[in-house]
């Protein structure tokens, strides 16, 4: 029983040093911000730093690679019609073997804003040479969207998957079934065309703001270490620091599944390559 109060005057004692030391500890916190605000700017200068704000929204217009997170707010719509196709026979057509590749241009910019269905275009910048075919630079390709979606949590980006329906060949136009393997000269896995994934940089944003914690407490623990009354008191701080970076740290997988991932937004005119996932015939 003599020990049980002895254990129980030892928290108290604790409870009463920690609650003490708490207002302390965010004061001396808050005052190591102002100094480092105050050395980096001069406050008397600020308000004639700001410059005045423009009466109109002045207009800009923008684009950004895959993966960037510069997108239009609103949905792009694009009129794009598909040709009817004439359907050849393998026995009267010549082929274009599965597995051949075409370097295109999109004709109109790609984003994870549009829709499933939405009709597209290409054209090729470089002539294809297969066997008796001649496919020169110019052909235009068609497809569409078969999926997309904005970024999700979890770090997941935007996507859009592209199938390519059908090809034009002196003047008309035929069927093919094909994918996207390259966009901006990025591999495409499984016609996957992603936004950039977050999650990692969400873990090491939370790390980040454990260590910068941890540093500010070190700071007020040096500054306490100077105080003759603190100086007993001086190691709670970073002790209260190397805890919450431990915590950021160890929170920090958890923490980084509310991240958002990047935007998907390709302009026109960037480069993709096609690849037939089949024969095609044309005549």
């Amino acid at each position: 029983m003599k020990n049980f109060l002895n254990i129980k005057k030892v928290l108290v004692f604790l409870m009463a040093v920690i609650f003490g030391i708490l207002p302390v500890f965010s004061y001396e916190l808050d005052m190591s911000v102002d100094e480092e605000i105050k050395k980096k700017y001069d406050a008397d200068k600020l308000k004639y730093d700001v410059p005045p704000l423009p009466k109109t929204a002045p207009s800009t217009s923008s684009s950004s690679n895959v993966g960037q997170s510069s997108v239009p707010k609103t949905t792009p719509v694009y009129s794009v019609n598909l040709p009817n196709v004439t359907k050849v026979s393998s026995k009267g057509g010549l082929k274009i073997s599965s597995g051949t590749k075409f370097q295109v241009r999109s004709n109109h910019a790609i984003s994870d804003w549009q829709r499933s269905g939405t009709n597209i275009s290409f054209t090729s910048y470089a002539p294809l040479y297969k066997g008796a075919v001649s496919i020169p630079s110019g052909t235009k390709f068609y497809g569409v969207i078969e999926e997309s979606h904005r970024p999700q949590k979890t770090g997941n980006g935007g996507l859009v998957v592209i199938r390519v329906t059908g090809m034009s060949y002196n003047g008309r136009n035929f069927p093919v079934n094909a994918k996207i393997t390259k966009a901006n000269s990025k591999k495409i896995f499984f016609n996957n065309i992603k936004g950039k994934r977050q999650y990692w940089k969400g873990i090491a944003k939370q790390i980040d703001k454990g260590e910068a914690f941890y540093r500010k407490s070190r700071r007020t623990s040096a500054k306490m270490a100077d105080n003759p009354i603190l100086v007993i008191l001086s190691p709670i701080p970073t002790i209260a620091g190397f805890a919450g970076y431990s915590v950021c740290t160890l929170l920090s997988p958890l923490t980084a599944l509310k991240s958002t991932g990047g935007n998907l937004s390709i302009p026109s005119g960037s480069s993709f390559e096609i690849k037939l996932l089949e024969a095609a015939y044309v005549n």
